[in-house]
């Protein structure tokens, strides 16, 4: 099987917003988010989109594994986008990318605090952005993965969905081709004027909102949206609070736990 990347086709689109942008598509890597942040380490800093079509040592949120190549040849999408970057605020930065993607692809998808794209209730793309700083610059790597065709299950913590259960016909390379320019219009808008304007879009993706939350650091209360900044809010016995550290993992409540 040969996968059909639009490489040209996206780099003619993105250029002219981010000039010397560059598109990579490589068979093989470790993981591209590992890839471009060696890159910026040395000194590496211009705009590039990195595909690569098998990933042996992809990584998730909190240093979980992700990998790449389950469903053979073309039966997940992973890429990672390296910008230089110098946003007056960070925060709520993943859930613009994660906007980005959803948008993107479908009107089904909904987004799981603070990076996760769901179907119903699974998984179907994740999202780990990374930054690094070299002299006065700070580089972001934002790297994505998205299951296109159905992907075994067992030992996964979340069912997976896959982007064919909505759009049989669904490839890698094309859903790429969706992607590409919009993720990056929605990271020069961050850049320019934070994740505030970009709240009610969110709203409308929201998956977590209204229910019975539990997150991993005991918290246990019912998603009441974001904030301004990105921030979870969830109502509690004690009150509402904020949620903004990328270290706290948030779930629905099992069915036993909601009242």
């Amino acid at each position: 099987m040969t996968l059909r990347w639009q490489g040209e086709s996206i780099w003619e689109a993105i250029s002219p917003v981010w000039p010397s942008f560059s598109v990579e598509i490589l068979p093989e890597i470790d993981s591209t988010n590992t890839e471009l942040m060696r890159r910026a380490r040395a000194g590496q800093l211009d705009p590039v989109l990195l595909v690569a079509e098998r990933q042996t040592a992809g990584r998730g949120r909190l240093g979980r594994d992700w990998s790449s190549d389950v469903q053979g040849l073309g039966g997940t999408l992973t890429f990672s986008l390296g910008v230089p970057l110098a946003p007056p605020d960070w925060s709520g930065l993943s859930l613009a990318v994660g906007l980005a993607v959803v948008e993107s692809l479908h009107p089904d998808l909904r987004l799981k605090w603070p990076n996760d794209v769901w179907l119903e209730h699974r998984k179907l793309a994740g999202i780990l952005i990374e930054t690094a700083s070299v002299g006065d610059a700070r580089y972001a790597v934002i790297g994505v993965g998205i299951n296109i065709s159905p992907r075994d299950a067992t030992d996964m913590r979340t069912p997976p969905a896959c982007l064919q259960e909505l759009s049989p016909q669904a490839t890698a390379p094309a859903a790429l081709a969706r992607i590409a320019l919009p993720l990056v219009l929605a990271i020069q808008r961050f850049a320019a004027e934070g994740f505030a304007p970009l709240r009610p879009a969110f709203h409308l993706r929201d998956l977590l909102y209204g229910q019975t939350v539990v997150c991993s650091d005991g918290v246990t209360g019912v998603a009441r949206g974001v904030d301004a900044s990105g921030a979870l809010l969830v109502h509690t016995d004690r009150g509402l609070i904020r949620i903004n550290s990328a270290e706290v993992s948030v779930r629905p409540a099992p069915p036993a736990m909601v009242t």
